[in-house]
């Protein structure tokens, strides 16, 4: 296997002990899968652990839940239930959820959370700062709300993934030290996009056995939005002085005309680690940048471009694809292939379990599983129709509040809840 390594693969596939810093270009030969794959081959499975941070950490608080005040049975909300929960914290506080979209304080929240910021924290900012704008004040007002709900539903978010093992990490310095000794060893992807959370995981687990291997490149640190912190990698050699560098600056992938151009605009960048990639790959077409006024502009070029190609025997229809970033961007380009006469399927659609009634089973799963769960218990309460209006969703949930229930609990109780119709009509 060795042999068919560069030298520079060679150099950080033979580093044993202590931190290493593996600055790896794109198309340098360290795919995800193809590691991970690799990983479970050579080694037993019992004694190596391949993740995501979440699903690491997820894991972790199952088996420690009570040290951060979880029952080991909480339930992760997904993007639905946090929005449905936000929506209930702004009803609860008389704010309105139309001049508040839920989306964007679910986004603050999160990015919040993954800056390490608590609801005290907020609160207290709040309490001292007179002069914070009317929005910052909803925040500091709906996050409190909003993680209280969390904890009354014995769930988390994803962001309370980290959150929750950054806490538990730094509250039990014991168990910290434990967790370190028993991975010997820690090897991270995609270091740059590491953000303030994960990068305090990363330091607690190899603090006394640093044994820690990070793999990435501040040139493709594009995640900033969402909390990514590009100075993780680009302190990394301020944080482990002995560390090791090794650069993989040879290219498999691109042209040689695609590589001079991406270091011609990336050399702009003063904050990063200076490599230049190289190939032996054959020079290819000159890269092109196209222009357009308007997305219909740009719609009508790509098709028609398509069209001009198909003619001149360059594609079959079957050779060409057409990636867009978000499901919306569609409509132009549709329009733009009918007009031009380009036969295309959309190979899109919802993920398995953002359909409808997978949604609706796995909410009776969980809560099956964690009856405080009120998300859930709200989505199948109704589902399949019972006769139960909004108006009884209301008084339900006033009630399962006022008397510390859940849902489920709350409706057994339906005949002593004032103003509730006779009940609902079986399913």
């Amino acid at each position: 296997m060795l042999s068919r390594l560069t030298e520079s693969q060679r150099e950080a596939v033979e580093h044993f002990e202590g931190p290493l810093l593996v600055l790896a270009g794109p198309g340098s030969g360290k795919a995800a899968e193809e590691m991970a794959h690799r990983v479970e081959s050579l080694v037993p499975g019992s004694r190596v652990w391949v993740s995501t941070f979440h699903r690491f950490c997820a894991r972790l608080l199952r088996e420690y839940a009570e040290l951060v005040g979880l029952h080991n049975n909480f339930t992760i909300f997904d993007t639905d239930d946090q929005r449905a929960l936000i929506k209930r914290s702004l009803s609860d506080l008389d704010l309105d959820s139309t001049q508040y979209a839920p989306a964007k304080i679910n986004a603050a929240i999160s990015k919040l959370k993954n800056e390490l910021i608590t609801p005290d924290v907020v609160e207290a900012a709040r309490r001292e700062e007179a002069a914070m704008d009317f929005k910052t004040v909803v925040m500091a007002r709906v996050y409190p709300e909003y993680q209280k709900r969390l904890r009354e539903s014995n769930a988390v978010d994803f962001d309370d993934l980290l959150l929750h093992v950054v806490s538990l990490l730094q509250g039990n310095p014991e168990l910290r030290g434990e967790l370190d000794h028993q991975y010997q060893f820690v090897l991270v992807d995609e270091y740059q996009d590491t953000n303030k959370a994960q990068y305090e995981i990363i330091r607690a687990l190899a603090r006394d056995v640093p044994n820690l291997c990070v793999t990435g490149d501040p040139d493709q640190s594009i995640y900033g939005w969402r909390g990514a912190r590009i100075d993780n990698i680009l302190r990394f050699e301020s944080d482990y002085p002995d560390a090791h560098v090794v650069r993989l600056e040879e290219n498999f992938r691109s042209t040689k005309s695609i590589l001079r151009v991406a270091d011609s605009l990336i050399e702009h960048n003063v904050h990063r680690k200076a490599k230049r990639l190289t190939t032996d790959n054959e020079a290819g077409d000159d890269v092109k940048l196209h222009r357009f006024w308007t997305g219909k502009d740009e719609a009508e070029e790509i098709a028609s471009q398509i069209r001009r190609d198909i003619e001149a025997g360059i594609w079959e229809w079957s050779d060409v694809a057409i990636f867009y970033r978000v499901n919306w961007l569609s409509r132009e380009i549709e329009l733009a292939l009918g007009r031009n006469r380009v036969p295309y399927q959309v190979a899109a659609g919802l993920a398995f379990y953002e359909r409808a009634e997978v949604k609706d089973m796995l909410a009776y799963l969980r809560t099956i599983e964690n009856p405080a769960d009120r998300a859930a218990g709200l989505r199948i309460l109704n589902n399949p129709p019972r006769g139960i209006g909004k108006s009884t969703l209301e008084k339900l949930t006033r009630f399962a509040d006022k008397h510390e229930l859940t849902l489920l609990e709350a409706a057994e109780h339906a005949r002593e809840i004032p103003d509730l119709s006779a009940g609902p009509t079986k399913a």
